[in-house]
């Protein structure tokens, strides 16, 4: 088993590791020819990135859009929310010829750089822009298109006296997931919130 220092990120093989930056700073897209990577302690990806970029770093953390289901009773709408694309890892390059990446590994947030043996795993920048594009492209997406409920899939509703009945997902927007449930032997269409269903 690798070690977590040697642990690479998908998409990596040999010395070709894979991955990014922050939408605010794509001038910096292209101009480090090398990226390195940290695999940050668990669930401080935020940390590990601002602090990466304190020290002058040019540090991206690619971000996947998700449905986020209402957090408060009472609100009907889900929300967009974003996660880390590649969960516990952070792409990052010295802002300036000079600087060392040996500072990034005592980092807060961060566990260790990424390695294959005693050599830095690093990335190319036509990787970083692949990852990019896939980051923007999801960004475009409406809610219905990243939302877990898609028509054809099987759920199971949540709601008080409906509670453990399942049916197929017929439609999904912002507000509500409509499901096609067959109740006393005829099919109905019963329209739920986001939080009063779940996938089977």
């Amino acid at each position: 088993m690798l070690s977590t220092r040697q642990q690479p990120a998908a998409g990596l093989s040999g010395r070709k590791p894979s991955c990014p930056l922050n939408p605010n700073e794509a001038d910096d897209l292209a101009a480090p020819e090398l990226w390195y990577l940290v695999y940050t302690k668990p669930r401080q990806e935020q940390l590990a990135l601002a602090n990466l970029q304190q020290q002058g770093y040019l540090a991206y953390l690619p971000l996947f859009k998700v449905m986020q289901k209402p957090m408060r009773h009472g609100e009907a709408a889900a929300r967009p929310g974003f996660e880390p694309m590649f969960a516990r890892y952070v792409f990052f390059s010295p802002g300036n010829p000079r600087q060392s990446i040996a500072a990034a590994r005592s980092t807060r947030g961060v566990n260790s750089i990424v390695s294959f043996g005693f050599e830095p795993a690093t990335v190319g920048p036509a990787v970083v822009a692949a990852i990019r594009a896939c980051e923007e492209d999801r960004n475009q997406a409406d809610m219905a298109q990243i939302s877990p409920f898609q028509p054809g899939c099987m759920a199971r509703l949540r709601a008080a006296g409906l509670q453990g009945l399942q049916g197929m997902v017929h439609s999904v927007s912002v507000k509500r997931v409509t499901l096609l449930l067959e109740i006393l032997g005829r099919q109905k269409l019963v329209a739920v919130e986001h939080h009063q269903v779940e996938l089977v």
